[in-house]
C-alpha cells in the first residue's frame, strides 16, 4: 500500500487552518478548492471566466507538483456564486481540458468566503500507476 502525501503551495492558510493544496493516496492525487487568489490578491475580480483559468492554473500547477500532468485529470468541480457565470467559467474548463473530457459538476453556491471570489475548483488526476518524477 502507497503511503498517504501531502503538498503545500505554502499559502497562509493551509497551515492556518489545517489543510494541503493536494494530497496524494497512491495514484489519486486530490487538490483543495482553488481560487483565483494570488500572492494574496484577488485577480480577475468581477471575471467569471479569468478567475476560472486562474482557479484551474492554480490546482494543475499544484498537481504537477506532486506527479500528475493535465491528462491526468478526471474529476473537475466547479462553484460558482451566479447562475450568469456558468457559461464563462464552463467554458474555461473547456478550453483547458477539451482533450482530456473529464467527469465534471457545477454548483451554484450562496458565496464564498471572500465576496470577491466568483468561482472556486476542485480537481481530481489518477496517474494510473505511470511513472512520476515529483517536485518539491
Amino acid at each position: 500500500m502507497s503511503p498517504i502525501e501531502r503538498f503545500s503551495s505554502g499559502g497562509p492558510w493551509e497551515e492556518k487552518y489545517g489543510y494541503s493544496r493536494v494530497v496524494r493516496a497512491g495514484n489519486l492525487l486530490l487538490t483543495a478548492g482553488c481560487t483565483a487568489t494570488v500572492d494574496g490578491v484577488v485577480t480577475g475580480v468581477g471575471d467569471p471566466r479569468a478567475q476560472a483559468l486562474t482557479a484551474f492554473g492554480i490546482a494543475l500547477d499544484a498537481l504537477a507538483r506532486a506527479g500528475a500532468a493535465r491528462e491526468d485529470v478526471i474529476r473537475t468541480r466547479m462553484y460558482v456564486t451566479d447562475a450568469t457565470y456558468a457559461d464563462a467559467v464552463a467554458g474555461a474548463h473547456g478550453s483547458i481540458f477539451a482533450e482530456v473530457r473529464p467527469v465534471a459538476t457545477l454548483v451554484v453556491v450562496a458565496g464564498l468566503l471572500d465576496p470577491e471570489h466568483l468561482v472556486e475548483v476542485e480537481v481530481e488526476a489518477y496517474t494510473g500507476g505511470r511513472p512520476r518524477t515529483v517536485l518539491v
